[in-house]
């Protein structure tokens, strides 16, 4: 199965049927979102997998009942780090040297670059935000390999993020979520949106080609 037959194939699922997703299946999402890109590589975020009945029961009022955390298999807590420190992009400059055999001292002026741009954010805020919209590019990854491995995902902002921080004490490690994903099986007789035709702008709305200049 292409990548666009994939995307095809897969909806928003609101209704699932709890049925377990294979460890492998899960697994290799996960990694998808491992190989998902970022602005400098640096990953400003973390991803909580909750398998827990009991948790996702917990979280579902926060979620504001949506039945998709309870009926799903795994949901995953896309949570941005809250700061992102200078101390971050060290361990990330000490990686890339460990990782490629070299000496840490060459990636000084590339340290340096992400420091630039962390420092260049007028309040924790923006800069937080910056780092909310890395979990998105990883969030997306996470869609289209779910699609792929014919799991169905439904992503969700429609949480109280400073209630699910509590519940989950994200802050205590420097943690804030943005995004949540409920991995699992489509109910199709409980769904109404299941078999629906997927509507999407057509390419001439969508696309604008720019003329040569």
């Amino acid at each position: 199965m292409t990548l666009i037959e994939a995307l095809n194939w897969r909806y928003a699922t609101k209704r699932m049927t709890g049925a377990q997703v294979p460890a492998e299946r899960v697994e290799r999402i996960l990694e998808a979102v491992r190989l998902a890109p970022s602005s400098y590589g640096l990953q400003p975020y973390s991803v909580l997998v909750i398998e827990d009945p009991a948790l996702r029961e917990r979280i579902g009022p926060v979620a504001f009942d949506q039945p998709q955390i309870v009926q799903s298999s795994h949901l995953l807590v896309f949570a941005a780090w809250d700061p992102v420190e200078a101390r971050h992009v060290d361990e990330l400059t000490q990686l890339i040297a460990e990782t490629r055999g070299i000496e840490a001292s060459e990636l000084e002026a590339y340290g340096a670059t992400i420091k630039g741009t962390l420092d260049g954010f007028a309040t924790p805020h923006e800069r937080f935000q910056w780092a909310a919209r890395q979990a998105y590019l990883a969030l997306g990854t996470a869609l289209a390999s779910a699609a792929v491995e014919r799991v169905d995902a439904s992503p969700m902002e429609g949480f109280d993020p400073a209630a699910l921080d509590r519940l989950l004490d994200l802050e205590a490690q420097g943690l804030r979520s943005v995004a949540l994903l409920a991995l699992g099986y489509r109910d199709t007789e409980a769904d109404r949106h299941a078999g629906l035709a997927k509507v999407r702008w057509p390419r001439e709305r969508l696309f604008i080609h720019v003329p040569e200049a």
